[in-house]
């Protein structure tokens, strides 16, 4: 099997599915078994998210604090990558996922690189403007390239500074612009000048004239936070391309029946 690319997956026409810290409606969010099971569920690109720990190693969890998702407390940046290990990010979702831990971007990468295309999302937070030398896109840009997996990253962001950082590199590795409001001015310009390879609006807000005009424009449109039935069923009627879904099973099943239905 060869390894999947964002070029190659551009070329067809499906949606794309795209699981969103996993498979979390199932899983623990950002852990290896959601990553597992959603490549398993037939995903073609993960979304997951990294931050930094106290001593600069990257760490995957979406929170900038570990109360949600584990059984520790205070923020992520405080702690070593050693402490972090520690906890157990597993047991708050279901008993039978106790022991389960934050991953590194490299154990989650050991684990999807070269079977599924991965987003990265960088928090906005983690955005430094002094630049150091082993700055969150830094490291992730470095460790990318190492993996030969250039051709199937995706780097998302709200944070547009951090992305125009990351586009003047010239690395070549492809962008994506996060914006709760799809309809907000100045997005596609935004789009423009980072010459994103797509856009990822929150769907509460998506309408299908801002799919037409992201179209036109150029840039596909995947829409984030669709987990329902109901808010996958509204996300198609958009036209968009493709979504980033907590259920990428159920995602696929319902397109398929929508799909079916109009033919």
């Amino acid at each position: 099997m060869s390894m999947p690319s964002l070029a190659g997956r551009r070329l067809r026409t499906d949606p794309w599915i795209i699981a969103h810290r996993g498979y979390r409606t199932r899983y623990p969010e950002n852990t290896l078994c959601a990553f597992a099971a959603a490549i398993e569920a037939g995903a073609d690109m993960i979304e997951l998210d990294v931050m930094l720990a106290r001593d600069r190693r990257m760490v995957v969890i979406h929170d900038d604090t570990l109360d949600r998702t584990t059984n520790g407390r205070g923020p992520v940046g405080l702690k070593t990558l050693a402490e972090l290990k520690k906890l157990d990010a597993g047991g708050w979702f279901a008993p039978q996922f106790a022991g389960e831990t934050l991953p590194t971007l490299e154990e989650a990468m050991d684990l999807m690189g070269g079977r599924v295309l991965i987003n990265i999302e960088i928090k906005r937070n983690a955005y430094e403007p002094d630049d150091p030398p082993d700055a969150v896109e830094r490291q992730l840009l470095d460790l990318v390239k190492r993996r030969g997996l250039l051709n199937s990253v995706l780097i998302s962001s709200f944070e547009v500074r951090l992305l125009e950082r990351i586009a003047s590199r010239g690395d070549g590795v492809a962008l994506a612009f996060l914006n709760r409001n799809a309809g907000e001015p100045g997005n596609i310009e935004t789009c423009r000048k980072l010459q994103a390879f797509s856009f990822h609006p929150n769907w509460i807000e998506l309408k299908g004239e801002h799919v037409r005009e992201f179209h036109q424009a150029g840039f596909p449109v995947f829409p984030y936070n669709a987990d329902t039935e109901e808010q996958i069923r509204r996300v198609i009627t958009t036209g968009a391309d493709g979504i980033i879904t907590s259920d990428p099973l159920l995602a696929r099943e319902i397109w398929k029946e929508e799909e079916s239905s109009q033919t």
